[in-house]
Order: C-alpha cells, then sequence, then structure tokens
C-alpha cells in the first residue's frame, strides 16, 4: 500500500468544541497484546513519534463520515477524529474496526446512532425495558461499573437506559452496601471507583434517583462516596461536617416530622449542589438541572407547609416581639425569618403575595421595627435583609404602614425613621448596611411605584408624611456637618480649607454622600415638596459648602446636586441661586483645582456648558456680570466665550426692543397700573420688589407692595439710589480662611461662602488702578445682583447714563450687598 493511502490528520476537539489539528501522520492497525486488543496507531510523518495510540473498543460508537473520516469518543469529553487523505485508506482502517467489533462494514456507525427520533422512540419504550445488563454489584465488578455509568453519559439515550436499569434492580442501594465493606476494609481503589460511580449517578440527571440517594436511609453513604475522590491525597469530611458542625436549630419545636426531615434533606443536598460536586464544565451544564428543580421544589413544600401552620407563626412573632426573650433566642428567630423569606423566593407570585400577605397580617412589620432599634448587628442586619424582601415585594404595603404608625406614634419611633438612624448610625467603614438602606429608602420615596389606580391620593398623602416626619432625621448629619458657626481651627491663610466647615472622616464623606444621592434623587423626582425644603433650609447653600471637602467624591456629589437643580430650568431656582450668589463656592472650586484635568473640572465645565447650551438667560447674565473677569483665562473650552457671546447678544436684543418703543412711552410706563402690566413688565417688577425686601431664607412678608412701587422712573431711580448709599457700610467681610462671608440684614440664616486657604478670590483677579491694599480686602466677587437685574435679566432693558457713570466710578474688585 502506498504511503499516501494511510496518509491521515489527527484532530481532538478542545473546551471551545473546536478540532485542534494534531498532527500528520501515517495510521496502521496492530494487534498490541491480550490486553489491549487492537489498537489504531498514528506515528508523525517527520520523525516517527507516536502520535496516537487508541484501542479499538467494542463499546465505542465510531462514525465514518464524508469517506474520508473516522471520528469517534474516549473517556468522558475526549473526542477524536482521522482525515485520511484517500478513500481507499479510510475504508481499510473501517473494515478492521468493524471486524473488532463484529459490525458489518456497509455501516457508516458502528453503534446505535444518537438523532432525535430515535430519542422519541426510546420515550415511547416500556419502563420494564431491559435496556442495559448491568455487571453484578460486587467488590471486583466495581472498575467494570464505573467505566459503564462514565461511559453512557456522553449518550442521551443510553442514559435513560442506565438510570431505568439503576432504578429497576434497586443497584444504588446495593452499591452503597460495597461502599461500607470498602471503607471498613480500608479499600482506596474500591472507594476511588465508588466516588466515579456514584457521581456519575447524579449526572444522569434523574428524579426517581435522586429520591432514593437523598433518603435519609442513604444520603450520608452518598455523601460518604463523595468524600474519596481520587484526585485528593486524603478524604474530604463531609459527613463531619453535616453531622457535629452543622447544628439544626428549632426556634420553635416542629412537631410536623415530614417538615422536619424535609428541611434536614434540602440543606443535605444543598450542601452537596454547593460544596461537594465540582463546579460542572460547559459540557455538564445541564447535568445537574434536576437537582436544582430538585431543591427548588423542597423548598416549596417547607415555606407552604409553613404557612400553613398558623399556630407555629404566631408563637415565633410572640416571642420575637416579647421584650422577655432573651438576644440569643431573638438572635435565631430573625435568622429563621430571614431564611423563611429567603425560602419565599422560590414561590410562583401568587403563592409569595399570598405568604407575605401572612406575614404582614401576622404583623411583621411592628416586628421589625423593635428588632431593627436592637444593639446588636447581627439581628439588625438579619432585619434588614427581612425589610428589603419586604419593600420589594409590595412597597404600598410598607408605605401604608409607616402612614398609620404616624397617626400613633412619635416621630422618633416611626419604621423609616428607625431605618434611616441605622443608615447613619452604620459603623461598617465601607457602609454596606448603610447603602443598602439607602436604596430601600429610595424605592419608598419613588413616585413611580405610587399607583393612582390603588389609591389615588398615596403619592401626595405619604410625600407630605415623609417631608414633616422624616426629612429633618435624613438631613440632621448633613446640617451639623455644614454648620456655618463653626469655631475656626486656624486663622491663618495657610489653614486647611476643609478644616473648619467640612468634614474630613472619610466615613462621615461616604454618609453625607449617600444622603446626597438620595437629595438629588428627590430633586429629580419630587416638585414642591423638595423645592420648599431646600428654600427654607437654605439647603442649597449648606450642600455646596461640601465644595471644600477633600474628598473629591463628596464634592461631585455637591456639585451633582447643583447640576440636577440647575437641569430642571426652572425660574424659581434660578433665583434662589443668583441670590444666594451659590455659584461662588463652585467657581472657587474650579479655580483651586487649577491646570488639573479630572473629574471634577469636568463636571463643572459641563455645568456651565449646559447653561450655556439651554440658554438660562437669568444665570447667564448673573454668571457674565459677578465672575466673568475670573473665568475669560480660562480658554481650554470656549464655554465661558459662549456665555459671554449669549450674554451680549441678549442685551442687543433688548436694547434693540426698547428703543423700538417710543419714548412717551418709556417715559410714562411706571404710571400705569399695575393690573394692567404685561407678564414679562410683572415679573421684572416682582424679581426688584422681592430683592428690596424679602430674605432667601426663610420667606417673610414682603416689606412693599406692588401698589408702593414709584409712580415714575426717576423716583424709583432714587429710591434705589439711597438704599445703595446705606448699604455702603454692610459690604462683605473677608473671612479668616480666605473666603467671604455676606450678610443679609434681614435673614434668618447669613451666607457662608468660605473658602478654602488656597483658593483664589475670584475678584482679586484683576486689580482695579487706584485702589489700595485694603480695600482689596473687602471686595467681593461680583457686582450687585440688584443692579444688574434692572438691566441684564429684566425682560425689558432701561439704560441710565446716571447709573453706568456711578458703575464706571466704583471699583471693580468692590461688591456691594447680594441682597439689601
Amino acid at each position: 500500500m502506498s504511503d499516501t493511502r494511510r496518509r491521515v490528520k489527527v484532530y481532538t476537539l478542545n473546551e471551545e468544541r473546536q478540532w485542534d489539528d494534531r498532527g500528520t501522520g501515517h495510521v496502521s492497525s496492530t494487534y498490541v497484546d491480550r490486553l489491549k486488543g487492537m489498537s489504531l496507531l498514528v506515528r508523525a510523518e517527520a520523525d516517527g513519534s507516536l502520535l496516537l495510540e487508541s484501542k479499538i473498543n467494542p463499546n465505542t460508537a465510531y462514525q465514518k463520515q464524508q469517506d474520508t473520516l473516522i471520528v469517534w469518543s474516549e473517556a468522558e469529553n475526549y473526542d477524536l477524529a482521522l482525515s485520511f487523505q484517500e478513500k481507499a485508506g479510510c475504508d481499510e482502517i473501517w473494515e478492521k474496526i468493524c471486524q473488532v467489533q463484529g459490525k458489518d462494514p456497509s455501516v457508516e456507525v458502528t453503534q446505535d446512532p444518537i438523532d432525535e427520533s430515535e430519542e422519541e422512540r426510546f420515550e415511547e419504550m416500556p419502563d420494564t425495558s431491559n435496556l442495559i445488563d448491568l455487571p453484578t454489584c460486587e467488590l471486583s465488578k466495581l472498575e467494570e461499573i464505573a467505566d459503564l455509568v462514565t461511559s453512557v453519559l456522553s449518550s442521551p439515550i443510553r442514559r435513560e437506559k442506565l438510570a431505568l436499569a439503576l432504578e429497576n434492580e434497586g443497584y444504588i442501594k446495593k452499591l452503597l452496601q460495597l461502599f461500607q465493606t470498602c471503607e471498613t476494609m480500608d479499600n482506596a481503589e474500591g472507594l476511588h471507583h465508588l466516588y466515579e460511580i456514584i457521581r456519575g449517578i447524579l449526572f444522569l440527571n434523574k428524579a426517581t434517583l435522586f429520591e432514593v440517594m437523598f433518603s435519609d436511609e442513604c444520603i450520608m453513604d452518598v455523601v460518604g462516596c463523595l468524600e474519596y475522590d481520587p484526585a485528593l491525597a486524603q478524604p474530604k469530611r463531609h459527613r463531619e461536617f453535616l453531622t457535629k458542625t452543622a447544628k439544626f436549630k428549632e426556634v420553635i419545636p416542629i412537631t410536623d416530622s415530614e417538615l422536619r426531615q424535609k428541611i434536614h434533606q434540602t440543606y443535605r443536598v444543598q450542601y452537596i449542589q454547593d460544596v461537594i460536586l465540582p463546579t460542572p464544565s460547559v459540557f455538564e451544564d445541564n447535568f445537574l438541572s434536576t437537582l436544582t428543580s430538585f431543591i427548588f421544589f423542597n423548598k416549596v413544600e417547607i415555606v407552604s407547609m409553613l404557612q400553613e401552620d398558623e399556630k407555629f407563626l404566631s408563637e415565633v412573632f410572640a416571642q420575637l416581639t416579647d421584650e422577655a426573650t432573651d438576644d440569643d433566642k431573638r438572635r435565631e428567630l430573625v435568622n429563621f425569618f430571614k431564611e423563611f423569606c429567603a425560602f419565599s423566593q422560590t414561590l410562583q407570585p401568587q403563592n409569595r403575595d399570598a405568604f407575605f400577605k401572612t406575614l404582614a397580617n401576622l404583623g411583621i412589620l411592628p416586628a421589625l421595627e423593635i428588632v431593627m432599634g436592637m444593639d446588636d448587628l447581627q439581628v439588625r442586619a438579619a432585619a434588614t435583609d427581612i425589610f428589603s424582601y419586604l419593600v420589594e415585594f409590595s412597597p404600598s404595603m410598607v408605605r401604608e404602614f409607616v402612614m398609620q404608625e404616624a397617626q400613633q406614634s412619635d416621630d422618633d419611633i416611626l419604621l423609616i425613621n428607625v431605618v434611616i438612624e441605622q443608615m447613619i448610625c452604620d459603623t461598617d467603614p465601607e457602609l454596606g448596611g448603610a447603602v443598602q438602606l439607602m436604596g430601600l429608602l429610595r424605592t419608598l420615596i419613588d413616585p413611580e411605584n405610587m399607583l393612582a389606580t390603588a389609591n389615588k391620593t398615596e403619592k401626595s398623602e405619604f410625600l407630605n408624611f415623609f417631608y414633616n416626619h422624616c426629612m429633618q432625621v435624613l438631613t440632621a448629619p448633613l446640617l451639623a456637618n455644614t454648620s456655618e458657626d463653626k469655631p475656626d481651627k486656624d486663622s491663618s491663610i495657610e489653614s486647611t480649607k476643609s478644616s473648619t466647615i467640612c468634614p474630613d472622616n472619610y466615613q462621615t464623606a461616604q454618609l453625607l454622600a449617600l444622603i446626597l444621592e438620595l437629595l438629588t434623587f428627590c430633586v429629580e423626582h419630587h416638585t414642591y415638596h423638595i423645592k420648599n425644603y431646600i428654600m427654607n433650609k437654605d439647603m442649597l447653600r449648606r450642600v455646596l459648602i461640601l465644595m471644600n471637602s477633600k474628598h473629591t467624591f463628596l464634592a461631585l456629589c455637591a456639585l451633582r446636586f447643583l447640576r440636577r437643580i440647575i437641569g430642571l430650568k426652572d425660574e424659581f431656582y434660578n433665583r434662589y441661586i443668583i441670590k444666594g450668589n451659590l455659584f461662588e463656592p463652585v467657581i472657587n472650586a474650579l479655580l483651586d483645582n487649577g491646570t488639573r484635568y479630572n473629574l471634577l473640572n469636568s463636571a463643572i465645565i459641563e455645568l456651565f456648558e449646559f447653561i450655556r447650551v439651554e440658554d438660562i438667560k437669568s444665570l447667564t447674565a448673573h454668571i457674565v456680570d459677578n465672575f466673568y473677569k475670573a473665568l475669560e483665562s480660562i480658554e481650554y473650552v470656549q464655554t465661558f466665550k459662549g456665555l459671554k457671546t449669549k450674554y451680549e447678544q441678549e442685551k442687543d436684543r433688548q436694547n434693540q426692543k426698547l428703543n423700538s418703543v417710543p419714548s412717551i412711552l418709556r417715559s410714562n410706563r411706571f404710571r400705569r397700573d399695575a393690573r394692567a402690566l404685561e407678564e414679562d413688565e410683572e415679573l421684572w417688577f416682582n424679581e426688584d420688589e422681592e430683592e428690596e425686601g424679602e430674605a432667601v431664607v426663610p420667606p417673610i412678608e414682603k416689606s412693599k407692595t406692588e401698589d408702593d412701587f414709584p409712580d415714575s422712573y426717576e423716583k424709583f431711580m432714587e429710591t434705589k439710589k439711597a438704599k445703595e448709599s446705606e448699604d455702603k457700610e454692610n459690604l462683605p467681610k473677608r473671612t479668616s480662611v480666605g473666603g467671604f462671608k455676606f450678610t443679609f440684614s434681614h435673614s434668618a440664616s447669613s451666607a457662608n461662602g468660605a473658602n478654602g486657604a488656597n483658593s483664589k478670590s475670584v475678584a482679586a483677579q484683576t486689580p482695579p488702578a487706584g485702589s489700595n491694599g485694603s480695600s482689596s480686602k473687602n471686595t467681593s466677587l461680583a457686582t450687585t445682583v440688584t443692579s444688574t437685574k434692572g438691566s441684564l435679566i429684566g425682560l425689558v432693558d432701561y439704560p441710565d447714563d446716571e447709573e453706568e457713570e456711578e458703575e464706571e466710578d466704583t471699583s471693580p474688585r468692590k461688591r456691594p450687598r447680594l441682597g439689601s
């Protein structure tokens, strides 16, 4: 025979189910010896080394494909293929294989093919069919049994046949008896074979076999077989762990023996799946699907049996809430409920609904309120997990409970306030529990899951409750850590900017970041509730103090809060920001950051870019008027020049509009009846009125009414100038740490604009001619908001030469008060 007829390529199938080329050689069929019988040998073409030696097994399924290809499997998940150069060589080797197996060479598959039609036919066969002859169950046959069990795993049909044979002959119990014999005799080889056999039977994936293997009579012997993995030098001690280390605790004695047996069985089977059995490979993913289902349905049965026993659950709740119950007992009760709720996740939706309604009727929420306030960290953690199951199941149920509770209890012991306090007092350095509780709070206050169809007033009622009873508890740490009256530890210029106004403690900073995240969520999803709260508490000013924090993530949280507010494009918020000069800490943070290109820099730039793109006129005018001289040197982005351009374009439009109005109308503008004013003029007047007689926080009664406005433009300007001259004595004072403190003469809270030691005064960027050093210390970041209102922010611009001359005389480094 020529060499080309026997020339072949040898392929093996890898884990990615791709064929790997192992080399080219020449194949021959050789009778090796009595034990090995006939084998296929392939020697490398290049050096004659042995590429392949494969015994022709009588039970192996060989397939001939495309006239030049022979494919078969050896052992488990090891596929081989010989690709012949010529058909004649393939036919010759195929005849040798069929001769060994006693098959006709005309067939293309030496064993039963695996296809869908045969599987379907097999399903119709009677269970009593004797499909596989099992070897005698004795010690000398263990190796043969192990080979048989291992060889069928690749064939679905043969797995079914073997499973039926094992079931019909009671073979598993016989094997377990052999295990006891081997262990008594310390027969290591037999124990290793039994490991392979029992593992293979588990991979048959048959529920009927599991019922036998996991019965009380057999399960510990099954675990024992799985201790003797041949790959391990020493056997594991799984039985010792299950019988001695793992203790079954009955918080309340379980009288139902079937229920107790089911709990034991489920724990042990879960242990086998999670601990003993190796992680299935990509080829074994479905081998244990029935085992997973077995555990699943066991859990369903356990939950159903416990749920039906109302006496048992009532006793558990009674002991859980009883003050006389000792801490260890209460810890066990809470852990029982945690596991009980975890099992309930296996129930169908309608059954899970019934389960949680049963718990609610028995009083799970009042019980949680008690245990969540306890000192035991383990109890609190378990109670938090139970609470998360309840919130996930029905936020409305929890909301309804807390609103009813508010009518009978003090704010301090309300369930939501207990949850907030647990979040604030979390001792974990990483605040793992606080993060979980914050997520639950966000779910509870999310209007998206407040169904109007169930209760049309749920949203308004619950948000009213939350802002009246709970919001002050949530924001207490934020307000405490941004207090404006903290004493300065070091008044020198070089003092750390965050030492007097920002928390340096990492855990506190993390907590404040969580609170800010929740407040940002409120800004996005709540309307007037959060708006009123921010205004009344001057919350944004307090939040922006955190821009000075040494923790960048906290400064970014504060910036994100401002960004969400500006993103609403609400003029109510915009006026509040302008009056409080609340861009000052943001500008200072940008300048302090210097030329560093980082997330803080990008986030601040994005904030101003949003204002430019969305053309928010009032904020654009305020920024350009007050901060442009400090920002015009920033040229690596065109944002600030773009803001200046937008500002000038709007000013030109207002001037053109003004010039198109006859002069007689301009001179008599203020003599018209206030009720006949156009909407834009009324807004202009209202803004001036608020500046003249209203503090930002808290709102107080206006000092003027609309009817008190001057009757003429000249009278109005005289009044304005008089007030400005009175306020020259109240210019903002520079604080000891390099920032500015602005005092509102009729505000309930002073505006703290303190900056860091290394921060640059925005006003100090361009020293004016003719100003001395002493005057520069009393300068502000910007011109007065009041003076810009009429000319820039008002919808109609009224130029006044006299006012412009006065502005030219005023040093640009001086800033009149932000509110008068």
